[in-house]
């Protein structure tokens, strides 16, 4: 067997590695560096090193609560997401080829339409004089209409409507790639359907649960539109915060202290996630 020259693979991985340099490592490097600077007047920071921006960061209350708000937020929509995607994309994987492409069209579709128009939908149903509280006042549930909008609930319910493709997709894969005859053999063996989801389909769709989970937490806690137009002023997350000190403040370099503060608690929580899951996904492989 003729074995593949080495400077062939590195250059059929060079597009790779030349994107990941210019949209990853640059501008990460950029903020890192600007999270060390010196604040200045006429120009985004200063030329001096300080290390002021992670003290004011991670020593004030205010800016602590809101990061571990952002992280328990981000947690919840997670697993609301994972609750109500799993389900779909059990039915996805068990469907038939003629209706697995309409069911996938139906799942990624809402991909199509851009956030902005998807929030302001909310904001349209949702509204003081919206359709929602329109059949409410008309079933006489309600004597008056209700103030639905700005609150954290609406804001995890739009968070949850716009990530559910990106949980059902990689569980739908997983799901798929199971061999039909281990959930076969369980049933021979007097297993119930029950007894064979929870010992075979749940544990070796996990690494798709895994990869859901990391996707939609990585994008819930820097998730800026929606909780701006559905929460308003009420709902303040890191995002919101790190956004007002780089163009409301003019604050770069705090703000991009906040931004890494934000992004480093986002890899410990992923990173013991996935410590805690290691057992099983060894554990799934070892079957697989």
């Amino acid at each position: 067997m003729r074995k593949t020259p080495l400077w062939s693979t590195w250059l059929l991985g060079a597009p790779v590695l030349v994107l990941l340099f210019v949209f990853l490592v640059l501008p990460y490097g950029e903020m890192v560096a600007m999270s060390f600077r010196t604040p200045a007047t006429s120009a985004p920071y200063g030329n001096a090193w300080t290390f002021a921006h992670y003290l004011k960061a991670l020593g004030d209350p205010f800016y602590l609560g809101v990061l571990g708000y952002t992280l328990a937020v981000g947690t919840l929509i997670a697993v609301l997401t994972l609750i109500l995607s799993y389900p779909i994309a059990l039915h996805l994987a068990r469907v038939g080829d003629r209706w697995y492409l309409l069911f996938y069209a139906c799942v990624v579709s809402p991909l199509l339409v851009g956030v902005l128009v998807r929030n302001f939908g909310w904001m349209i149903v949702l509204s003081f004089s919206g359709p929602l509280n329109q059949i409410l006042l008309a079933l006489g549930l309600i004597e008056q209409p209700l103030r639905l909008l700005f609150n954290l609930p609406v804001v995890v319910l739009g968070l949850v409507h716009v990530f559910v493709p990106f949980m059902v997709l990689p569980i739908t894969n997983a799901l798929r790639n199971i061999d039909p005859a281990l959930e076969e053999a369980s049933h021979s063996l007097g297993a119930t359907r029950w007894e064979t989801f929870c010992r075979v389909t749940l544990p070796l769709s996990l690494p798709g649960v895994l990869a859901g989970v990391t996707l939609v937490f990585a994008l819930a806690i820097s998730a800026f539109v929606t909780p701006a137009l559905l929460g308003g002023q009420n709902v303040v997350l890191m995002p919101s915060i790190v956004i007002q000190q780089l163009i409301g403040a003019f604050a770069w370099p705090f703000g991009a202290a906040l931004a890494m503060a934000l992004s480093l608690a986002m890899l410990i929580e992923i990173g013991v996630l996935t410590l805690a899951m290691r057992p099983l996904l060894r554990r799934v492989a070892r079957w697989s």
